[in-house]
């Protein structure tokens, strides 16, 4: 990794990805295209070989299956992407385990130096640098601390979580030595419109916490915000989109309801959504304000505003949000 990246010099030196599945895909490809890492200097893992090679064709890029040999090149990344699923920590901590503990076998063997040691076979590979193996004091199970490198070094390898719900404390552990950031991003990323929410772990430097911004900062907002705020931030901002898309399709039915075909009622619900949104952030509006504005006396849309109180709408969505945000701590 680059303390800030050159003209001729990639922001990335490396970039590890555990789970390669849209979102993985959505940041990966904005890096790819405005030259923020090399392709050759990517290496990705995914769960089958089928996948795995579908997606290496798709994105130019080295992929492989979890139980491939080669999934261990991911781990030896000085930044890592790790996007699967959260009750799939535990065995991305013993991937990451396994692939230090191979690099120490390698140490051992060679007597080699751990960079030269760590490097995968691969072409493009030289653009990698090795965590070192974990402490002989630590958790068998996690992945383990690099050697040799300051605590606030970039050499440091950088574990960047998306794992919704999963806390910095039980990345950390999980990943003991490891840098730890832990970002919620949306799913409006996919098309680089997205906000993400970021907490930072302990003893990042000030060259990690640049390319972590700029990583995010290429598929949409990025906002710093301390970790206890990241759960309201999934719930608004994460799982907004499909309380959002419900609404939406309620307001097409509608529409349908009313006479209009269905093409045309998804068409004017779409748009409406997008204006409205564009209306209170252009104007800085309140969205009661926006509300008042189009309720006119014993008119339609005060008729309308009246229909949904009698079906809880706003409580209902107040909860749905609450809920959200729940079940993200009870996931940490």
């Amino acid at each position: 990794m680059t303390e800030h990246a050159g003209a001729s010099e990639p922001l990335l030196s490396g970039l590890g990805i555990i789970g390669l599945g849209q979102m993985a895909q959505a940041l990966l490809l904005p890096l790819l295209e405005q030259g923020d890492v090399r392709p050759a200097a990517v290496r990705a893992v995914v769960a089958s070989p089928a996948s795995a090679e579908r997606l290496q064709q798709q994105l130019q890029v080295a992929v492989c299956a979890a139980a491939d040999g080669q999934a261990a090149a991911a781990w030896q990344a000085p930044v890592v992407l790790l996007a699967v699923k959260p009750q799939q920590l535990a065995a991305a901590a013993t991937a990451a385990a396994d692939a230090a503990a191979a690099v120490r076998a390698a140490h051992s063997r060679s007597g080699a130096s751990a960079a030269a040691s760590a490097t995968p076979p691969a072409s493009g590979s030289a653009a990698f640098a090795s965590p070192a193996a974990p402490s002989e004091h630590g958790d068998a199970s996690p992945a383990a601390s690099p050697a040799a490198s300051s605590a606030h070094s970039d050499e440091s390898p950088l574990l960047i979580s998306v794992l919704a719900g999963v806390s910095l404390a039980r990345l950390q552990a999980s990943f003991p030595g490891w840098r730890v950031v832990r970002a919620v991003p949306n799913t409006p990323c996919l098309v680089r419109a997205g906000i993400t929410g970021l907490a930072w772990g302990e003893q990042l430097s000030d060259g990690q916490r640049h390319c972590v911004r700029q990583l995010f900062g290429r598929v949409g907002q990025v906002l710093e915000l301390p970790e206890p705020q990241l759960d309201g931030l999934l719930a608004v901002a994460s799982s907004g989109p499909a309380l959002m898309a419900v609404v939406i399709e309620a307001l097409a039915d509608g529409g349908v309801a009313a006479g209009l075909p269905r093409a045309l009622a998804q068409e004017l619900a779409l748009a409406m959504t997008g204006g409205t949104v564009a209306l209170l952030q252009q104007k800085g509006l309140h969205p009661g304000q926006l509300k008042d504005m189009v309720s006119s006396p014993a008119g339609t849309t005060i008729t309308a505003l009246r229909q949904l109180e009698r079906g809880s709408v706003r409580s209902a969505l107040i909860e749905a949000v609450l809920a959200a945000a729940e079940r993200s701590r009870a996931l940490g």
